[in-house]
């Protein structure tokens, strides 16, 4: 297999991992639609990484300049937000969101913290108000979040890599993330959430693919 190949298959486990992590996001919070930026660090523009629900047909790709929105607050601070009414909130931008085909009517987001600094951000849009446990909502995303940041740092080690086939992502990193994962995602009732499983295949995938030669 060429180097080429390697990458791709690693970027699109990746990909499943960031995916699988806006999806069971969207899942646990009953929301309208989750999402994961990539904080470009050349540009520090905003750039969409996986989303579930609303615009996940056309939004992967899409870049906001820096500071765009409440994602760009939450980006530039390293603080997560919770705004249950956006038009009262001044941070919210009406013209990117718009541009995006959907305009919620509430936003929770948190940082995406890897190395004590702020590689992207997890927002949930329009979360219903099902009780889900004893853990409050910004608590539940903070702990989303800190899986979105395997994803992203993994993205990272990819696309800054040089033409030399870049080391596999150490061991440990993989092993904590399922480790986290299965200790930390909400499951629903007594029977494990299949959205949650979903996750852990796919840090299951990324596992497998770092142990190959």
């Amino acid at each position: 297999m060429s180097v080429h190949e390697r990458r791709s298959d690693s970027e699109i486990t990746e990909r499943k991992l960031l995916q699988s992590t806006v999806e069971v996001a969207r899942h646990v919070f009953a929301s309208a639609a989750a999402s994961v930026f990539l904080v470009d660090h050349e540009t520090g523009e905003l750039v969409f990484e996986a989303v579930s629900g609303e615009g996940e047909q056309h939004l992967v790709g899409t870049r906001f300049p820096a500071g765009t929105g409440i994602a760009g607050w939450v980006a530039a601070s390293g603080q997560p937000m919770i705004a249950d009414e956006v038009a009262a909130v001044p941070q919210f931008a009406h013209d990117a969101a718009e541009s995006t085909g959907y305009v919620p009517r509430s936003i929770m987001a948190a940082p995406v913290i890897r190395q004590e600094s702020c590689i992207g951000v997890l927002e949930v849009l329009d979360r219903s108000a099902t009780w889900r446990g004893d853990l409050a909502d910004v608590d539940l995303l903070a702990m989303l979040a800190a899986q979105a940041a395997y994803g992203l740092e993994l993205l990272l080690r990819l696309r800054r890599a040089e033409a030399a086939l870049p080391a596999a992502p150490g061991g440990d990193d993989v092993h904590v993330l399922l480790q986290r994962i299965s200790d930390r995602v909400p499951r629903g009732g007594g029977a494990a959430d299949p959205t949650a499983l979903k996750l852990l295949a796919a840090a299951e995938e990324l596992l497998q693919s770092a142990s190959r030669p």
